[in-house]
């Protein structure tokens, strides 16, 4: 499960790399994504610098009082206690606006992130997604934009508040006693390096802990978008196994980091109140020799307690920006990609409707990622506007790798593709996939009503031409039985509908859709014989006055079509119609008739 089919490349990309001076450039220009609330983030600036500075007051004014006490103050007790208490009011108000102003910031940038990668990701071309885990990528709009959202909800202003901390308490500290604050910053670095340590190290467990935490919901969702598989295997217990040792991995790593955090904790409270118990020491003796009064030093302690508890924050501080940075790399890797298309050339897209001419001249593919293993070799075909065509063969001939190429879900690498005497590279990818439709093997049913998936294929559908293409599709009958009718809900995946209901629900959204190329590929092999017959009659609605490219097992289906082309390793082994391939001896085409005519007899 480690690897994709036809990429064959790793599927995890999360790994821990070394924070380096780009990933950092890469963070900040994330905050372009604050010039449109600048000025509320501003704003917020401001009460948070309100908030700091009647932080930095309480110490001062609690040093106030000790100055009353002494004799030595001309204000009362009562009044620096009222004024504390102001104080005090107006730091609560402060911080509500503050909280709530970087709240609502981080809120609205972060939609716009979300926004802008879930655009990015449904516009990359299949072969990045197709190397990806759903699982993972949802992890970048989910876990990584979370990270991002910390960092301007709380750790932004936090950085902020300890640097103001740090800059104004050391100025008030100097100002009150140059030699206890030169005798206290003596015993800072230590907390500086320890915190610098201590941080590296929490930043790249936490790395690890995020990483496995998102190989576990990726678990998750394997398992339930596979839930039939896992039930009719009995293999309940496996997927639980699978998960339960992910998650004690995730445990394991937490509680390494969680016994990394409490040592850290434990030494920068011990370093700070012994260094708190030296400068009492120190400053005692500053009293005792006149040099400064009990009200400085009292003011002192409290302010060295709380630049000691902003540097102990730093650490904590510290990892957390390395753990955002790590998340914005990762969320940068998907918005600097090529896509194939944008949101608004989608949006705009010309609706020039082609008439199906088709040529396929002398086309060589192989996967991007196995360029030394060739899918298609010198495949030439000709399908005339409104013509029928099927092609068929063994499973990996590479019957549906040729009208991917059409769909240009992949380029090829020699020959040409044209519609209409037009090369494929010319047309908009927007407008040449308006005028295609498929409806495939296994039908992809979204979880919302029947209405819903069926206005897929024309979103700006009006209810009488839904109401039609269900009509169309042999559909209405089936959907006006239902309590709901056409609001009935399919469930995930349409796992409320059978397989013959799903697929007209198919049939009447490539009819809404109404293209000019219609794609079917295996459309009825799944079925019993009752819900193929009816399938099989929607079907011919669908494909009159269509250029129709049928990829089909079932032999017996396509007997209709004015040309078989039957593809072997990659190339055109045998062309003509039915009556004419059926007859030929030891023909490819007529084997595979006497095979299927054999399976039938002995079921």
């Amino acid at each position: 499960m480690a690897t994709n089919e036809q990429t064959n490349t790793p599927t995890s990309f999360f790994s821990i790399r070394k924070i380096s001076w780009a990933g950092l450039k890469t963070t900040v220009s994330l905050f372009k994504y604050l010039r449109p609330y600048r000025g509320m983030f501003f704003i917020g600036l401001i009460f948070l610098a309100l908030s700091t500075g009647t932080s930095l007051a309480f110490p001062k004014l609690v040093g106030s009082i000790i100055e009353v006490i002494e004799g030595k103050s001309p204000y009362t007790i009562n009044q620096i206690t009222m004024f504390l208490f102001v104080i005090l009011v107006c730091q609560a108000v402060f911080s509500y606006f503050r909280i709530y102003l970087f709240t609502k910031v981080s809120e609205m940038a972060m939609t716009n992130i979300r926004l802008d990668v879930f655009s990015k990701i449904i516009t990359l071309p299949l072969t990045f997604l197709e190397s990806r885990r759903v699982g993972e990528l949802t992890s970048r709009i989910t876990a990584d934009v979370s990270q991002l959202q910390g960092l301007l909800s709380f750790t932004l202003a936090e950085i902020f508040r300890q640097i103001a901390t740090l800059v104004v308490g050391m100025a008030i500290l100097f100002y009150t006693s140059w030699k206890l604050t030169l005798f206290m910053l003596a015993t800072f670095p230590v907390l500086v390096v320890a915190s610098v340590f201590f941080g590296r190290r929490m930043r790249q467990l936490s790395r690890k802990a995020q990483d496995e935490l998102a190989a576990a919901n990726v678990v998750v969702e394997e398992t339930l978008q596979s839930i039939h598989v896992v039930k009719a295997f009995t293999n309940e217990p496996l997927e639980v196994s699978r998960y339960g040792t992910i998650l004690q991995r995730v445990v394991k790593l937490s509680l390494y980091a969680a016994s990394f955090r409490g040592g850290f904790v434990s030494f920068i409270i011990f370093a700070l109140f012994g260094g708190i118990v030296a400068v009492i020491w120190y400053g005692a003796g500053l009293v005792q020799a006149g040099e400064f009064g009990l009200s400085d030093l009292f003011t002192f302690i409290l302010y060295t307690t709380f630049i000691g508890a902003s540097i102990g924050g730093m650490g904590d501080l510290y990892a957390q920006v390395n753990k955002t940075i790590g998340a914005s790399e990762r969320i940068f890797e998907i918005l600097e990609e090529e896509p194939e298309i944008t949101i608004d050339g989608a949006r705009n897209a010309g609706t020039s409707v082609v008439r199906g001419d088709i040529l396929y001249d002398n086309i060589h593919f192989s996967y991007p990622s196995r360029p030394d293993l060739p899918v298609l070799r010198g495949i030439s075909l000709r399908i005339h506007a409104g013509e029928k065509i099927a092609l068929v063969g063994y499973s990996g001939a590479g019957k549906s790798t040729i009208v991917q190429l059409l769909m240009r879900f992949y380029n090829y690498q020699s020959g040409r593709i044209m519609i209409d005497g037009k090369a494929l590279s010319e047309f908009g990818i927007s407008e040449l996939r308006k005028n295609i439709a498929i409806v495939p093997q296994e039908v992809m049913l979204f979880g919302g009503t029947i209405y819903e998936n069926i206005s897929y294929g024309k979103p700006d559908a009006t209810r009488e031409e839904i109401y039609d293409a269900a009509r169309r599709a042999y559909a209405l009958d089936f959907i006006e039985s239902f309590p709901e009718k056409f609001e009935t809900v399919v469930g995930e995946r349409g796992i409320k509908l059978s397989g013959g209901q799903r697929q007209r629900i198919a049939i009447a959204r490539a009819i809404l859709k109404n293209p000019k190329i219609l794609i079917l590929d295996e459309a009825t092999s799944s079925l019993d014989a009752e819900s193929e017959k009816l399938v099989q009659v929607a079907l011919d609605e669908l494909m009159k006055d269509r250029t129709t490219i049928v990829i089909a097992h079932r032999l017996a289906t396509i007997r209709k079509v004015d040309m078989i082309y039957v593809i072997r390793e990659g190339m055109i082994a045998e062309s003509g119609s039915h009556n004419e391939l059926s007859l030929l001896d030891n023909g490819l085409y007529a084997n595979l008739i006497k095979l299927q005519f054999e399976t039938a007899q002995s079921n």
